[in-house]
């Protein structure tokens, strides 16, 4: 499962439970695996970007949401915050340029030499220029299917209301394991 940098953590604590759950009681939780990309893993604030990305900053142009209209995003990426040295490259200390290099080869798959290479001799204006591009186009066809979607309430009704339902049977097929091996047993009432 993808997750976050800075979700590892979590991931990681349920992995240790299933194991131990496993280790004592035999199989009966799958241990997830996670997938932490290389570039994209954790975006950073682009006002702040010492400190990561958070919808819950009081500063709407720190962060993009997937549903911001494309100029909206656009506009936030050309307010992002960079350095003075107006140089594409990779490099300790300058978070802000760091930032949107792994935003921009998280939605190209460009590594960072090949970005430096792509916007060698251009400002800051090309580079903020195509990162909210990339953005803008991996967004695209997410914000067109939720237009789609957002419009039929009945079909989503069915969906969540399905999806809940085969969450609970699943969900209960495994607690009911759980709760067998270790020793509990449904009283009847």
């Amino acid at each position: 499962m993808p997750v976050g940098a800075d979700q590892k953590q979590h991931l990681e604590l349920t992995r240790n439970i299933a194991v131990r759950f496993n280790g004592v009681y035999g199989d009966t939780f799958r241990v997830p695996d996670p997938y932490i990309p290389q570039t994209g893993a954790r975006v950073m604030s682009l006002q702040e970007p010492g400190k990561k990305m958070s919808k819950s900053d009081a500063n709407v142009n720190a962060w993009v949401a997937v549903l911001d209209k494309p100029e909206d995003i656009m506009r936030k990426f050309k307010r992002a915050v960079t350095d003075s040295e107006a140089c594409v490259r990779y490099a300790e200390g300058k978070d802000g340029i760091n930032n949107l290099m792994g935003i921009y080869s998280a939605m190209t798959g460009k590594s960072y030499a090949e970005i430096e290479r792509e916007f060698e001799g251009k400002g800051y204006g090309d580079f903020k220029t195509a990162v909210g591009e990339s953005v803008v186009n991996a967004l695209r066809p997410i914000q067109e299917r939720y237009q789609e979607l957002i419009k039929d309430k009945a079909y989503l009704e069915k969906c969540y209301t399905e999806s809940a339902q085969t969450a609970l049977r699943i969900s209960q097929r495994t607690l009911d394991k759980a709760m067998r091996k270790i020793g509990y047993v449904k009283r009847g009432f």
